[in-house]
């Protein structure tokens, strides 16, 4: 049997629009994993352009590389900032509570 070639697997190169983004973003949120939802914006930055981030939001580009890798760990309102120069919104809902 010979020997099967892998290559990583970047979700940036997957994410081509906006709705797509919201999407990827949306189920990061829903996994409720904060380290997941800075990496997921990681993600959508890097399909965007960093570099073009990081002029939107006043932040150092590695900053950003930094703060939004899954061992990042982003000030709130660094993740505003993001969010906000990405196009996105983040939302709330209630939870479904069972009693």
């Amino acid at each position: 049997m010979g020997k099967i070639k892998t290559t990583p697997w970047d979700p940036a190169e997957h994410l081509n629009s906006e709705k797509e983004m919201a999407a990827y973003l949306e189920a990061a949120l829903e996994e409720g994993e904060p380290s997941l939802v800075a990496a997921a914006l990681g993600d959508i930055a890097r399909a965007r352009g960093m570099t073009q981030l990081a002029r939107d939001t006043g932040l150092g580009r590695e900053s950003l590389y930094k703060a939004l890798s899954p061992n990042g760990n982003p000030e709130f309102s660094t993740i505003m900032k993001v969010v906000h120069a990405l196009g996105l919104k983040l939302h709330a809902s209630p939870l479904k509570l069972t009693r």
